[in-house]
């Protein structure tokens, strides 16, 4: 699959609704954690031109080359950069790339990870069960079907992809070990299963349920929201695309906790947590594509799109700019924090406050 084809044929969902929810500015800063073929990363360069600027992050390589031809118009605006958004803060500590005003994740498989025929992720092309985002992971599709144990295997299949027939399926696993390509491990699971049921391939959820164990998805995505919120500035803008309800609930309920002042059980008599909110809700309901998106695009059919705003009272801007300031130091040693910290208690502070 060529650079050139996988850049065409790339299309972003909820394209509009994610630059709205953005509020992308000229002249702002914005953070792509998802690179993927760089559809949402053009649009937002495009909307915050003149002077906007983009750093755009992907766990795969091939992501990056394929986005680093898509915006070599706007390159002197783009950094790109090929690591995991596991790793967010660390990459915008490095590169002075915080505060900003917003931030998107688009989580879940890009296209050009599903089309590529040799990555695994599809049982439709015969390929090596790799699943890996990244060539540098360590642990593999084919490692977990063919060395967990039952029980392990099956919490993954079960949870990861809200399996009814886990055991079933992990049962003729086991019996039919070592199991190597896609479509082996396919006609395995709807063998498991008794056929096919319906329009959706039996062994749909089980790849759903690998490749989310495999990159860990759902263990770094509470972890890069947290770090997320710590690099917005006043007023900046935490969007997220999900397409798992897995996935939808950690952002939901991480949105939620962080609206609020107090999050301490109902039955405390008084509050202990000294938990102040930090976010507002953009949208009431959660956004899901249109009817036209989904006939042109059916693999948005599952996309949910959460918005919040970065709200900030004194006490937490100082906190925010504290914070980043000693991260800061662990990288340059100090020698920035006097400069560091003015800059950021500006940024982070709501302008009844400068």
């Amino acid at each position: 699959m060529s650079l050139k084809m996988s850049a065409v044929t790339h299309i972003p969902v909820l394209l509009d609704e994610a630059i709205e929810a953005l509020a992308v500015q000229p002249g702002g800063r914005y953070i792509d954690c998802t690179l993927g073929a760089g559809g949402h990363a053009a649009a937002i360069l495009e909307r915050s031109s003149p002077g906007g600027q983009l750093l755009g992050i992907d766990a795969d390589p091939e992501a990056i080359k394929v986005a680093s031809a898509r915006l070599e118009a706007c390159k002197d605006s783009a950094l790109l950069v090929n690591d995991n958004f596991a790793h967010l803060q660390s990459i915008c500590l490095k590169y002075d790339f915080f505060p900003v005003h917003g931030i998107l994740l688009d989580l879940g498989l890009s296209s050009l990870q599903l089309a590529s025929n040799e990555r695994g992720f599809s049982f439709q092309h015969d390929a090596p069960l790799d699943m890996r985002f990244s060539p540098t992971q360590e642990i593999t599709a084919a490692d977990i079907i063919n060395t967990f144990p039952e029980s392990k295997l099956t919490h993954i299949i079960k949870e990861y992809g809200e399996e009814d027939y886990s055991h079933q399926i992990v049962r003729r696993i086991i019996q039919k070990r070592p199991i190597r390509t896609t479509l082996h491990l396919a006609k395995i699971i709807e063998q498991a299963v008794g056929g096919r049921r319906g329009r959706i391939h039996p062994a749909t959820r089980t790849f759903q349920a690998l490749r989310i164990a495999v990159n860990q998805e759902l263990e770094h995505l509470p972890s890069v929201l947290k770090q997320a919120l710590s690099l917005l500035g006043f007023e900046g803008r935490l969007v997220v695309i999900s397409y798992h309800s897995l996935e939808d609930r950690i952002v939901k309920q991480f949105m939620q906790r962080e609206s609020k002042g107090c999050i301490c059980p109902p039955q405390a008599p008084v509050c202990v947590c000294d938990h102040i909110a930090c976010l507002r809700p953009v949208n009431k309901r959660v956004i899901t594509p249109s009817a036209a998106e989904v006939e042109f695009n059916p693999r948005s059919r599952s996309a949910k799109l959460r918005a919040a705003e970065r709200i900030t009272i004194e006490d937490d801007y100082h906190k925010a700019a504290e914070g980043l300031c000693w991260a800061m130091d662990v990288e340059a040693e100090g020698w920035r924090r006097p400069s560091l910290l003015k800059k950021l208690r500006v940024a982070f502070s709501a302008p009844q406050l400068n």
